[in-house]
Formats: structure tokens, C-alpha cells, sequence
């Protein structure tokens, strides 16, 4: 009998399914890395945007007579 099949019968229902990161936290790993994944394409985007708003205040601003809010 091949490991597959041991590992099957061992398992039984649970064979196949995803595994939680800890036994008590109802999370798997797949669910961990797109987490992880959707935060830090979250985070790049805040920072460009962040990044857009201040080009546009300091330099654009002041171009079309918006001194009140950069003084």
C-alpha cells in the first residue's frame, strides 16, 4: 500500500481538505497568504495615493492659487 492511501485512511473525511494554521484558529494557510497577499497590494496602493495627493498639494496647488491649504 502506497503513502497516499495510508495517509488517506488515516485522515478519513478530513483527507484533503485544508489544514488551519493553529488547531484552535479557524484559518487556513491558503486563506493566510491571500490575506497577506490583498495588505500589501492595499498598502502599495494607500502609499501612491498618499504620494499623489502630496505632488498634488505642494506642487499643483499652489500653481492654481490654493496657498491656503499648503500654508
Amino acid at each position: 500500500m502506497g503513502e497516499s492511501k495510508r495517509r488517506r485512511e488515516q485522515l478519513g473525511e478530513k483527507y484533503g481538505q485544508a489544514e488551519p494554521i493553529l488547531p484552535w484558529l479557524p484559518i487556513t494557510k491558503q486563506q493566510s497568504q491571500d490575506f497577506m497577499k490583498w495588505t500589501s497590494r492595499g498598502t502599495w496602493a494607500m502609499i501612491i495615493v498618499v504620494i499623489a495627493f502630496w505632488i498634488t498639494l505642494r506642487f499643483i496647488g499652489p500653481s492654481l492659487g490654493w496657498w491656503s491649504l499648503v500654508d
